[in-house]
C-alpha cells in the first residue's frame, strides 16, 4: 500500500470540495486517512489460507454453523462502508477449524474494496479451497451506506446474498436447516 499516494489523494479531495487543507482540523487528516486505509484494507494482500489451514481431525461430519459474524467492508463502487453479519455452515470431511478461524476468514475478504455478492462467494470458495469440506453455505446480510447516505437514502434496508457449494448446492433440506438456524 502506498501511503503517500493515499495522502495526496485525500489532499486533492479536500481541495476539490473547497476545503483548506492547511486549516488546523484538516492538517493531519491525510495521514490519519492513510493509516485508516492501511487497517481497513488489510485483506488486500491476504488470503484465508493461513486461518483455514489450522485444522483438527474430527469424527463428527455433521453441519457446523457459525452465525452473526459482524463485519465491515467498503463498497468498491462508492468507497463507502457496508456492514452486517455473515453466517457460515459447513459439513466437514474429517477436518474442522477453530471457530475463531472462521471469523478470521471472513475478515480477510471483508477488508477489501468489495461487492457483497463477491464477498459471499469468496468466503465460500476459500472454505472449499483450504478446508475441503463436503459442502459449505454462506449467507451475508448487510446495510450499504451508499444506499443510506446518498442516492435513494433508505436507511435500514438490508441486502442478503447467499452461496452454496458442494452438498448444499442441490439439497434444499440442508439449505433450509441452515436458514432456520440463522433466523432463530
Amino acid at each position: 500500500m502506498d501511503k503517500n499516494k493515499i495522502k495526496e489523494g485525500v489532499r486533492l479531495i479536500l481541495e476539490g470540495i473547497g476545503e483548506d487543507v492547511n486549516r488546523e482540523g484538516l492538517r493531519e487528516t491525510p495521514d490519519r486517512i492513510a493509516r485508516m486505509y492501511e487497517e481497513i484494507m488489510a485483506g488486500m494482500l491476504q488470503t484465508a489460507e493461513e486461518p483455514l489451514s489450522k485444522q483438527f481431525r474430527a469424527e463428527n461430519n455433521e453441519m457446523i454453523a457459525e452465525k452473526d459474524i459482524v463485519f465491515y467492508s467498503m463498497c468498491e463502487h462508492h468507497m463507502l462502508p457496508f456492514c452486517g453479519k455473515a453466517h457460515i455452515a459447513y459439513i466437514p470431511d474429517g477436518s474442522v477449524v477453530g471457530i475463531s478461524k472462521i471469523v478470521r476468514a471472513v475478515e480477510v475478504y471483508a477488508k477489501r474494496l468489495q461487492l457483497q455478492e463477491q464477498l459471499t462467494a469468496q468466503i465460500a470458495d476459500a472454505f472449499v479451497e483450504y478446508l475441503h469440506p463436503r459442502g459449505v453455505m454462506v449467507i451475508v446480510e448487510a446495510e450499504h451506506l451508499c444506499m443510506t447516505m446518498r442516492g435513494v437514502k433508505k436507511p435500514g434496508a438490508k441486502t442478503i446474498s447467499y452461496v452454496t457449494r458442494g452438498v448444499f448446492e442441490k439439497n434444499p433440506e440442508l439449505q433450509n436447516a441452515f436458514f432456520r438456524m440463522v433466523h432463530n
